[in-house]
């Protein structure tokens, strides 16, 4: 189905709402029915028809076609964050005494799930090195129900050969599950390559206007009719109306934003590979990258999250370095209109820096809509202040 054909019509019955261009947001908290015959249908399949908003709206489905469309998946879940998404995804496919097998350097509140909550009901877990298909097979126990991946992380980037992941998971019988906010379905589709679940945060390109807060989750039919039925239903954890219309709407321009956000990157990856003060620059398609070659392979574009690591024998030189900063702001996230850093030092003590841990000395820069030389002046000015 072609994307252009996705954005603008797909899913939207605009003789049903006056033929207006922008679909209507349904503000309503439940239907109405004109026999019990009708109702009695809807509570045996709320799936299949609008009964309470907490489940299916008329907007939400709009946005839910045009979503599972773009991953190449039957049909997907919207919910009101990623984290709401990750967890009913990993909730609907364990029970106690499985284990699971998780890439290191997932998204956090994923390594609280799998850290804090699961064992509470006897779930277990093994991070491995993802890089390797040979890891997941050595990981891989008799009770191993799930495989979670996340294909690019969103700090240092490491891969998973999602083609191989999946058909080893099959041979097992294991479910996969594939965080892939990094890319979106623009540049990566994990469906296709066997995948049984692609989820994703909405909230960063799909939304793209730092305005909403939601959840992305795709598969086939029968699992998302599954998850809604239980895990999506119980927890309380949909999308509303407003906010599906402003996903639909920030739709509209995703492969434009995309495009100028990847032209963007590339020139200020070009110039901090200029920076002496610059150790390091990653990203999945640099050719200095490890897993180069994969990323081309199943990847279509990186986008504008990149990880550079400066040269600082001390936590203040970092601050300095992004307190300086007037324009790239401070904050988590990415995928909106605005460029972004996060240093990593952030995440811990002051007194804990370790100039020898590259980690410590990793900024994550997201580049967003401004001009490139906006951006680039800005770190300009940041480096100047902290040069010896």
């Amino acid at each position: 189905m072609d994307i252009s054909y996705i954005i603008n019509e797909y899913a939207e019955e605009r003789d049903d709402y006056f033929r207006a261009i922008a679909p209507p947001i349904v503000q309503t908290s439940n239907f109405a029915f004109k026999t019990v015959d009708d109702l009695r249908k809807s509570f045996e399949d709320e799936y299949s028809t609008w009964l309470y908003s907490r489940g299916l709206n008329p907007t939400v489905e709009i946005l839910r076609k045009k979503l599972a469309a773009l991953d190449g998946a039957e049909d997907c879940l919207v919910f009101n964050s990623g984290a709401a998404a990750i967890f009913a995804a990993v909730l609907a496919n364990v029970k106690s005494g499985d284990h699971i097998v998780c890439v290191r350097g997932v998204y956090a509140w994923a390594r609280k799930m799998f850290e804090v909550i699961l064992p509470r009901f006897n779930v277990t877990h093994t991070y491995i090195d993802g890089t390797s298909i040979e890891n997941f097979a050595a990981a891989t126990q008799p009770n191993t129900t799930l495989y979670y991946l996340e294909s690019p992380n969103s700090w240092t980037y490491e891969l998973q050969d999602l083609k191989a992941v999946a058909q080893l998971a099959k041979q097992h019988n294991i479910i996969t599950i594939c965080d892939n906010s990094f890319c979106t379905p623009i540049y990566q589709r994990p469906c296709e390559y066997g995948i049984d679940l692609s989820l994703q945060s909405a909230t960063k390109y799909i939304g793209g206007h730092s305005d909403v807060i939601a959840g992305v989750l795709s598969g086939s039919r029968a699992m998302m009719q599954r998850i809604f039925n239980s895990e999506y239903l119980n927890i309380g954890s949909g999308i509303q109306p407003f906010n599906a219309w402003l996903l639909i709407r920030g739709l509209r321009t995703l492969p434009a934003r995309l495009d100028r956000i990847t032209q963007t990157t590339w020139k200020v990856i070009d110039y901090l590979k200029q920076q002496p003060l610059v150790e390091k620059v990653i990203f999945p398609f640099d050719e200095s990258f490890p897993q180069y070659t994969l990323a081309k392979q199943q990847m279509q574009g990186g986008c504008g999250l990149l990880t550079f690591v400066i040269k600082a024998d001390d936590a203040e030189t970092i601050e300095l370095f992004c307190n300086t900063l007037k324009h790239i702001l401070m904050a988590v996230s990415w995928g909106g209109h605005e460029s972004l850093i996060i240093p990593g030092c952030s995440a811990r003590p002051k007194d804990a820096f370790n100039k020898n841990d590259t980690s410590h000395r990793m900024l994550r820069l997201y580049t967003g809509l401004e001009e490139p030389a906006y951006i680039i002046n800005d770190l300009d000015r940041a480096f100047e202040a902290i040069k010896k």
